[in-house]
């Protein structure tokens, strides 16, 4: 893993309905979230520039976004992998994360 990057800024854009990690002014990645009927978000994707890889910004963006999630009391449902490794392994204070039901296929043979 390289240096830690300076000047890393984490917004929400609720317009493009994101979460989003800029270095300086250049917007470095973003991690994306839907709200579904039931109100909770759903986090199917987040996204890193190639530019920026190896930084730790991937964890650095949905750390702080997942926080954010909680102090606004929202409810999360984790569909990008890599927010949900990222759950698997830390503990957010106050998330409520609702996890998918399994697809019906899985764990049947083709």
């Amino acid at each position: 893993m390289s240096e830690p990057l300076e000047n890393v800024t984490v917004t929400r854009n609720d317009e493009a309905g994101r979460y989003e990690i800029h270095v300086g002014d250049v917007l470095a990645g973003f991690t994306v979230f839907e709200p579904d009927g039931a109100g909770r978000l759903v986090f199917p994707h987040t996204s890193i520039d190639n530019a920026f890889a190896g930084h730790g910004l991937g964890s650095v963006l949905v750390a702080a976004a997942l926080t954010d999630v909680a102090a606004r009391g929202e409810t999360i449902v984790p569909l990008c992998p890599f927010v949900v490794k990222h759950l698997r392994s830390h503990e957010v204070p106050g998330l409520t994360v609702e996890w998918p039901e399994p697809r019906a296929t899985e764990g049947f043979a083709e």
